[in-house]
């Protein structure tokens, strides 16, 4: 099954089921006028919105256009944004840009960040910064969650995952070292996140759903250029019933919760294959290149963004079909502080 949400009807905008094929979607008001409301009530809504979701798809309602530009984030806002770095190889070489360390508990304990929960970037927005913070982007997956029981296992955590989505996870990389400096961890360097059109039930995915993972690849584009597409469900040391366990250790979950994977990272053995251009995966941010970059030529040579770069992020099907729409993102340096 799959939902979106439209940017009308108030803060929180109004449900759609979308048709498989993302060319058709109809409002469910009585079954469920918001996301949240429809998180708050699975249990019940979710056989309605599938029975919806079935007629779309046969064709025995018409539904409307579906517009992914009149789409806001699924969850235009929500009660908990918790974003892991599941993908090691990503810790490692950011960590490396800083001469830091990989300490050994990363690699059995997730690492983990609350990101700001109280509004999204639509999926076509635009990211408001000033170039000198050193504007990047991160593309992962994500997952909402239902309802989850302080202390829930892994395997309790994966049955609590409602939905799938994908985000570009914005990150201002040139105010993070202050901001870790004082060792109380992420804020001004982690402004909001931007959401894809859609979200996904993990049946949805057919045999890429396996081990709480979802082994396709996602594709990233910079400027109109293929900049990464490794698989998602390759090198993730942590999968998402672990990191939703993590989240929930100390705490309950309420439903509409997100957790992210972090930035999605394969290893890649020639440093020089490692991009698009030299026959690699190519990578999801651009701190992995400047990385690579440093590692090679003692310095990085490619820019973080500047105004008017476009980010473009999705996912797509064995039969090349967008499975949850793009996330376009365009940096505005002139709309910032």
């Amino acid at each position: 099954m799959k939902l979106a949400t439209l940017q009308q009807g108030g803060r929180d905008g109004t449900l759609v089921v979308v048709s498989r094929d993302l060319k058709r979607c109809r409002a469910v008001p009585a079954i469920a006028r918001t996301m949240l409301a429809a998180m708050d009530d699975w249990a019940t809504v979710e056989a309605q919105l599938r029975q919806v979701y079935e007629a779309l798809n046969s064709g025995a309602i018409e539904g409307e256009a579906f517009d992914q530009n009149a789409c806001h984030s699924p969850l235009p806002r929500t009660w908990q944004w918790a974003d892991g770095s599941a993908y090691i190889n990503h810790v490692e070489l950011v960590r490396k840009a800083r001469n830091a360390e990989v300490p050994e508990s990363f690699y059995t304990d997730p690492l983990m960040y609350q990101g700001g929960s109280d509004g999204f970037i639509p999926p076509r927005g635009k990211v408001l910064a000033q170039e000198a913070w050193g504007i990047d982007f991160e593309a992962e997956v994500t997952v909402v969650t239902g309802d989850v029981p302080q202390g829930a296992t892994p395997e309790q955590a994966a049955k609590a995952i409602r939905l799938v989505m994908l985000v570009n996870d914005v990150s201002l990389r040139n105010l993070i070292p202050a901001e870790l400096a004082k060792g109380f961890g992420f804020f001004q360097s982690k402004p909001a996140s931007a959401f894809s059109p859609v979200a996904v039930t993990p049946d949805e995915l057919g045999e890429a759903w396996k081990d709480a993972k979802v082994h396709l690849p996602l594709v990233v584009h910079l400027n109109e250029q293929l900049f990464g597409k490794p698989n998602a469900g390759v090198d993730m040391t942590f999968d998402f019933g672990q990191l939703v366990a993590h989240v929930a250790k100390t705490r309950t979950l309420c439903a509409g919760s997100i957790v992210g994977s972090g930035t999605v990272s394969n290893k890649q053995g020639d440093l020089w294959g490692s991009s698009i251009a030299n026959g690699g995966m190519g990578y999801c941010c651009l701190a992995e290149v400047r990385t690579y970059e440093t590692i090679e030529q003692g310095k990085p040579a490619t820019p973080f963004m500047k105004h008017g770069d476009r980010v473009r992020i999705e996912m797509f099907d064995g039969q090349g079909q967008s499975i949850f729409g793009q996330i376009e993102n365009e940096v505005d340096t002139h709309g910032a502080a």
